[in-house]
């Protein structure tokens, strides 16, 4: 099979390097691409919102599946392009279409599926500018933290956690009255605050039957001990240790079987990648977002543990067969340590040559924000590499993939040194 997938960081290095496995691989491109995928893959220079541009590479080139790493093709309507046009019949686009997509794409979406099939989630209500005096109510009957979300795609910024009222106030304000967020910010959620401790799922769909993949825990905060700016995450672990079977049951239960039966009842068109973002409270899972495909830097963890042929789960969408295809993972654990350019998640410098990745052994690195010039890899993005350890144990992954990201350098590199210590099981005392 000839498969094009889109998109240019770690998540879809780490597809496209699962993907290279595979025996039914005929030719992998990626578009467009960084320098690690145009080592196993070719790079296209194709731009992934121009529709039409796409329609022509995939016809050009025979392709057979097409993987949309990232959320905007999606939720601006990629799936419905392909669905439309009868040249694109032959060719299978992993994602969900337009109205799917706002499970991501809109907060509000979201919240309403999940009430309508009692999905557990957080209580909250919605606003907009002519109801921001309704919002300040709604405010003052909450308790502190206040979480305020833009119902729209804000890059990952637009999600607030605020401990004051007043400030929360000025902030609601700020969003639907000042424009803070742009589109994204038309509409806000504001939820109640849930204590507890976060967890990512994934399945694969095809909008009936399910399989399920290896979870993951990922780190948003640019600083060790979670502290500082939210970033697009700073690494993470799989398996998750507070994920036993119990609390796996309900999830299934309480979540995952609710989330496709609904899709069904719904009449939404959905193949591919569902990211359940998880809060597990008093040992119970609440759905604190969905997204429409795989987590970064989740996507560097989760993949390597899946020992299975990812293009058969593809290609079993594709031909209506994904409830026969078998899932086998990796019982190893696997970390991932993402390094950052300095300044990063604010102003930070790009094309600095990356020197020491031939040194690194024993782990993989997943480029995220690269690219080739001049015969050099340097760095293109705030975050960069992905280095990717499995081994028997969390420890032990952890310690190769810090060894390695230490083995690389370039200028004003940063990564966080506590990934995965506060899920870290103890050793067993011989």
């Amino acid at each position: 099979m000839n498969v094009l997938v889109l998109g240019s960081g770690g998540r879809e290095h780490a597809i496209s390097w699962k993907l290279a496995q595979s025996s039914q691989l005929n030719k992998l491109y990626v578009a467009p691409g960084n320098a690690g995928t145009g080592e196993i893959a070719d790079n296209v220079d194709l731009d992934m919102m121009d529709f039409d541009a796409v329609k022509h590479f995939v016809l050009e080139n025979a392709i057979d599946i097409v993987v949309v790493g990232p959320e905007a093709p999606l939720v601006e309507g990629i799936q419905d392009y392909f669905l439309a046009d009868p040249l694109l019949s032959k060719t299978t686009l992993i994602g969900p279409d337009k109205k799917a997509a706002k499970l991501e794409g809109s907060k509000e979406f979201a919240k309403r599926f999940m009430d309508r099939h009692n999905i557990p989630t957080a209580k909250y209500q919605s606003f907009s500018k002519s109801t921001l005096s309704k919002g300040y109510v709604f405010l003052e009957k909450l308790k502190p933290p206040y979480v305020l979300k833009c119902d729209g795609l804000a890059a990952g910024k637009g999600v607030l956690i605020i401990e004051d009222l007043q400030e929360a106030k000025d902030k609601l304000k700020s969003i639907l009255q000042g424009n803070a967020f742009g589109k994204a910010g038309s509409k806000v959620v504001i939820e109640e605050f849930l204590k507890g401790i976060e967890v990512s799922m994934f399945v694969i769909t095809d909008g009936e039957s399910y399989k399920i993949l290896p979870e993951a825990k990922d780190y948003k905060r640019i600083g060790e001990g979670d502290t500082g700016l939210n970033t697009g995450g700073m690494g993470a672990v799989s398996p998750v240790s507070f994920v036993n079977p119990e609390f796996m049951e309900k999830v299934k239960n309480q979540v995952i079987i609710p989330t496709i039966k609904g899709i069904k009842k719904d009449g939404l068109n959905y193949n591919g990648f569902i990211f359940f973002g998880l809060i597990k409270v008093s040992g119970d899972p609440y759905v604190i977002e969905y997204n429409c495909r795989l987590g970064d830097p989740e996507a560097e963890v989760i993949i390597p543990r899946i020992k299975s042929d990812l293009l058969h789960y593809f290609e079993g969408i594709a031909s209506g067969t994904l409830s026969e295809c078998d899932v086998e993972i990796d019982e190893r654990a696997a970390a991932t340590v993402m390094m950052v350019s300095g300044g990063y998640p604010e102003k930070y410098e790009s094309g600095k040559e990356i020197t020491g990745l031939g040194k690194v052994t024993g782990s993989v690195v997943f480029h995220s924000g690269t690219k080739e010039k001049d015969g050099k890899v340097v760095t293109a993005g705030g975050r960069v590499l992905a280095v990717t350890t499995l081994a028997s144990d969390l420890e032990t992954a952890l310690t190769k993939s810090y060894a390695n990201a230490d083995s690389i350098g370039f200028d004003k590199k940063y990564f966080r040194r506590d990934i995965g210590a506060d899920v870290m099981k103890p050793k067993q005392k011989a």
